[in-house]
């Protein structure tokens, strides 16, 4: 019994001491007091901002680009009228097609610019089609006419064969 009694009392002194150790090891205030903390402030680096001069884009360059965006968007704009996207997914790749086409318009000669307002009309019979038709009755025609304009635009408008009419002065707004 003696032995007994004796590590019950060594147990009831222990038990505390280790119960409050293991509380206050998990207690925040505990731990952050116990944390290195950093030495002095970090240094800041003072950033130097140097505007630089862009020159803009050669007329050729810029022709290229918008001819790729028109692409891009005329193909997403057939894709929707195949597929009977919603108007609004119609609407918005038809006036992004429409735009990169008047953005081409000022770096051509008169000529050819005069080429190019035959498709963008065409282009914006198109986008007032799509926007009398909101059920996409007429998305097959739709997509025949964005087909056929998709076809005939590069073979007249193609980076090679108006190399020769591009306007070196052109402003794209």
């Amino acid at each position: 019994m003696k032995v007994k009694t004796q590590k019950l009392k060594l147990f009831l002194k222990l038990f505390p001491f280790f119960f409050f150790l293991f509380t206050f090891l998990g207690c925040d205030a505990f731990v952050r007091k116990f944390t290195r903390k950093p030495k002095g402030e970090p240094r800041r680096v003072e950033q130097v901002v140097e505007p630089q001069v862009y020159m803009p884009p050669a007329a050729r360059e810029q022709y290229r680009d918008f001819l790729l965006y028109w692409q891009s968007e005329q193909d997403e704009l057939i894709n929707a009228l195949v597929t009977k996207s919603s108007q609004k997914k119609q609407l918005s790749c038809a006036k992004g097609a429409l735009k990169n086409l008047n953005n081409l318009r000022p770096l051509l000669t008169a000529a050819k610019q005069k080429k190019l307002d035959i498709f963008i009309a065409d282009l914006e019979a198109l986008k007032s089609a799509i926007e009398k038709d909101p059920y996409s009755n007429n998305a097959a025609n739709n997509a025949r006419s964005a087909e056929h304009i998709r076809r005939l635009l590069p073979k007249e408008f193609s980076l090679n064969k108006v190399s020769a009419d591009i306007v070196s002065g052109g402003e794209v707004k």
